[in-house]
């Protein structure tokens, strides 16, 4: 079985719907279909998000959504992953790190000298993985919902 990963392209919007509510549902988050429209359609732009699917065997099996933006903190610049995910059946064949690991090299590509996400504490499968493939940081997330 081959594994591939490459840029998000019109062709995959059935697949990637399946996939982005599978997702919704793993954290509970219910979002209006215009919001999922709206998001697909920036994924394909590219701006200013940018999004890259796992293929296997043909098939899309995940994805990745990631935001490249400036920093107070940096010339540079850093990416925030916002979503990552790989459909349960396909955990464990590689296609988290890859998607990972393809977001490393677009960040690196654009000169961006971070990359961050945030994850739910219990989600103990997937940080077996982050842990792996970054360091945690000491930070606690604060929010304001309008």
């Amino acid at each position: 079985m081959t594994l591939v990963v490459r840029p998000l392209a019109a062709r995959d919007e059935a697949a990637w719907r399946r996939l982005w509510s599978d997702y919704l549902k793993f954290y509970k988050t219910p979002l209006p279909t215009r919001v999922t429209d709206a998001l697909f359609q920036r994924l394909l732009a590219g701006q200013p998000h940018f999004a890259r699917v796992a293929e296997k065997d043909g098939a899309v099996i995940g994805f990745v959504h990631a935001l490249p933006h400036a920093s107070t903190w940096s010339l540079d610049g850093y990416c925030y992953l916002e979503d990552l995910f790989v459909e349960v059946s396909a955990r464990g064949t590689g296609a988290g790190r890859a998607l990972i690991e393809a977001v490393y090299q677009e960040a690196d590509a654009r000169g961006l000298k971070r990359v961050y996400w945030n994850t739910e504490t219990g989600n103990r499968t997937a940080r077996r993985l982050y842990d792996r493939l970054a360091s945690l940081s000491d930070f606690v997330q604060y929010r304001r919902e309008a």
